[in-house]
């Protein structure tokens, strides 16, 4: 039953935080206002902490699964995948310094509009950490199916 309830959590958090970082990639365009400024900021906060919580579960999932550490602390693709995540989680830390600046602005102005060059520069970290992410699902069926065992 455990490793039942933690693949579930699991995966709906990482549901979660994809769903997030769509937002994200919706809202992080020309035009961006104060308010939608404030709201992104928010957004970005769960983005963090989603992405914390997916971590932890994973990790729980992986030592009190049925499998068990001792299987995947010794596989690679495991590895990849966790790497994968924190590479995404790396790819997001100039986008939040960002918002975090624009949230200083906006609270400030309530007639702040990011700049198109702010905008222009956060576009492809956002581009870099999707395309990683695109990793992670892929690694997580070769785990399932033990490829590279």
């Amino acid at each position: 039953m455990t490793d039942l309830v933690l693949a579930s959590l699991h995966h709906l958090l990482v549901f979660t935080v994809f769903a997030i970082f769509a937002v994200e990639m919706t809202v992080i365009r020309r035009g961006l206002d104060a308010s939608g400024v404030l709201r992104l900021a928010k957004m970005d906060g769960a983005y963090g902490g989603v992405a914390v919580a997916v971590l932890a579960i994973g990790f729980a999932r992986a030592i009190y699964g049925l499998k068990g550490w001792e299987y995947y602390s010794t596989y690679w693709v495991f590895w990849a995948k966790v790497g994968a995540f924190l590479v995404v989680g790396a790819l997001t830390i100039v986008p939040t310094m960002r918002i975090l600046r624009w949230r200083k602005a906006a609270s400030t102005d309530t007639a702040y509009i990011v700049p198109d060059g702010e905008i222009a520069a956060v576009r492809p970290w956002l581009r870099a950490q999707g395309t990683v992410f695109i990793l992670i699902p892929i690694l997580a069926a070769m785990m399932a199916r033990g490829i590279g065992y």
